[in-house]
């Protein structure tokens, strides 16, 4: 037996800092199974698969803004690097795809703010989550974040911020269900936890109680409308299909 970032580092002919973190991304597994703790004890022998993130696509650009469609697995501080003389104008988790919005202009940056400020921008998103939903959910519970290391949020009625989420069922799979989802806040995994609370984890969330062991979180921004504007992201194919 040896640590698994051991045995990735010599597999790849990489170094062990490099091979953690691969590890700590999320982009490493071993046939189906996501390989979540570097340090942990694996066979020797053990062979591994690497999914590195797709490229960073632009859905939309001008002199004030752009648009990206971030694929799972890529932080938004990442983006952010990426393309030079803009900065985030909000974030996605890790493994949360889809719309991920950027300021160019300072006047620009500051109207935007404003209108997040105000919920005056619509969030639109689609998730695969466990469970059958089958009639809407309105989910109005208070939310409180301890961001110490790993972000875990709760629901707290004495603490916690108002976080409103909505969900509409689109379809059916077995045990799973697709659905959209609106939210007029923007609270650290404000949908995650509302839909684990309301009994529907997102599929692949083990933080937040899914059983399912899926690649990814199966969480997709679809779309945002900004100062009058939408800005749309495809659905990447295992939000559209499950499976």
């Amino acid at each position: 037996m040896e640590k698994a970032y051991k045995l990735l580092a010599e597999q790849e002919g990489i170094s062990n800092k490099k091979a953690k973190e691969l590890i700590d991304r999320g982009v490493v597994y071993v046939g189906d199974k996501k390989v979540r703790i570097a340090r942990g004890e694996m066979k020797e022998g053990t062979r591994f698969r690497i999914e590195y993130p797709e490229a960073v696509e632009i859905l939309y650009e001008d002199d004030r803004l752009v648009a990206v469609n971030k694929p799972a697995f890529v932080e938004s501080s990442e983006i952010e690097a990426r393309i030079e003389g803009a900065r985030l104008l909000h974030r996605l988790d890790r493994e949360t795809s889809g719309v991920l919005l950027l300021a160019r202009d300072e006047a620009f940056a500051h109207k935007a703010i404003e209108a997040f400020r105000r919920r005056e921008v619509r969030k639109e998103y689609v998730a695969w989550v466990e469970g059958v939903v089958a009639e809407p959910l309105t989910i109005d519970l208070p939310i409180h974040t301890v961001k110490k290391g790993k972000a875990l949020s709760r629901i707290d009625t004495r603490r916690g911020k108002s976080a409103l989420t909505r969900v509409w069922p689109d379809l059916i799979q077995g045990k799973k269900s697709k659905v959209r989802i609106e939210i007029e806040t923007g609270r650290t995994h404000q949908i995650r936890l509302h839909l684990a609370h309301a009994g529907h984890p997102v599929v692949g969330d083990a933080q937040y109680g899914s059983p399912t062991n899926a690649k990814r979180i199966l969480l997709h921004a679809k779309a945002i409308t900004l100062l009058g504007q939408r800005y749309e992201a495809p659905e990447p194919k295992d939000i559209m299909r499950y499976k």
